[in-house]
């Protein structure tokens, strides 16, 4: 267990691109923004380290699926085995979750997996253009601050990506073998279409095809799926904006058949007031 965390753990400040090879099984590839942002918990010996990233990844998965559907998504055997591994597909998914509300948690995935970004064709797609600075923004403003600050290692992750890229693998030796080349494409039209149809549950599917290698514990970012697709509760209610949270439906009475036909009620109930207008209302009907 750990194979995946154990890649940013080693991983130091000082040199972290030493084992840098997607080939290496402790290979640390992710932009130095990433790992400067956990190096506090790099510090820790590997046993606390992997407790404290367990228990993390653990929350993620709770967000992504509200209490009824948490046993369920852990024994999503993809789930218990990302979770196991340590990777951060999970850390992602909440990620893209919350930036339909918080764009700028879209820097989690520029600033790592960076393919899965194809999401945010999203906000073009939509002429969303103020969520889609603020992601392309905030992105820009850490690689700012964290070039001032290690300018050295940033050359060093460019040179990095070039030569992985340029070894024209392009995933083809993960779990499922298909070359980002043929992804890339399907994910671009399933988010496109997704856009233009109002389905935000396709931008996390879409970002998965996306990744640079899919592994099987990359396919539990469709975690990300149920709280976009439902959306009425936990997560889904508090992450999404609030034009695309579903309507609370407030509980309503069945009118007496005495007050449908004109005579008052002797409750006193019945009675609605319009959102649109002063008049009173009667209620007829049950709640759809």
């Amino acid at each position: 267990t750990g194979q995946d965390a154990r890649c940013y753990w080693q991983a130091s400040l000082a040199d972290p691109y030493l084992h840098s090879d997607w080939n290496d099984p402790i290979a640390y590839v992710y932009s130095p923004a990433f790992l400067q942002a956990i190096s506090p918990l790099t510090a820790l010996p590997w046993q606390a380290f992997m407790a404290v990233w367990t228990a993390l990844l653990l929350a993620a998965a709770r967000l992504l699926t509200g209490p009824r559907l948490l046993a369920a998504g852990l024994l999503f055997p993809f789930t218990a085995m990302e979770i196991a591994g340590g990777n951060i597909s999970i850390l992602l998914a909440v990620a893209i979750v919350a930036g339909f509300r918080w764009p700028w948690t879209w820097s989690l995935v520029l600033l790592t997996k960076i393919t899965p970004g194809i999401g945010l064709l999203w906000f073009a797609v939509r002429r969303e253009w103020r969520s889609l600075a603020i992601a392309l923004g905030i992105t820009a403003a850490i690689v700012a601050v964290s070039f001032a600050v290690a300018p050295d290692l940033w050359r060093q992750w460019v040179d990095v990506v070039e030569r992985n890229v340029g070894a024209g693998k392009s995933g083809t030796w993960a779990s499922l073998p298909i070359p980002l080349w043929i992804r890339l494409p399907i994910a671009v039209a399933i988010v496109v279409w997704g856009a233009r149809t109002d389905r935000p549950w396709t931008v996390p599917v879409a970002s998965m095809i996306a990744l640079p290698a899919v592994w099987y514990g990359g396919l539990s970012m469709l975690l990300a799926v149920i709280p976009l697709l439902g959306g009425g509760r936990g997560f889904g209610r508090w992450a999404l904006p609030p034009e695309r949270r579903p309507a609370r439906t407030a509980p309503t009475e069945t009118v007496p058949a005495e007050t449908q036909a004109g005579a008052p009620s002797s409750t006193g109930r019945g009675w609605t007031r319009s959102a649109t207008t002063t008049a009173p209302t009667r209620n007829t009907t049950a709640p759809a």
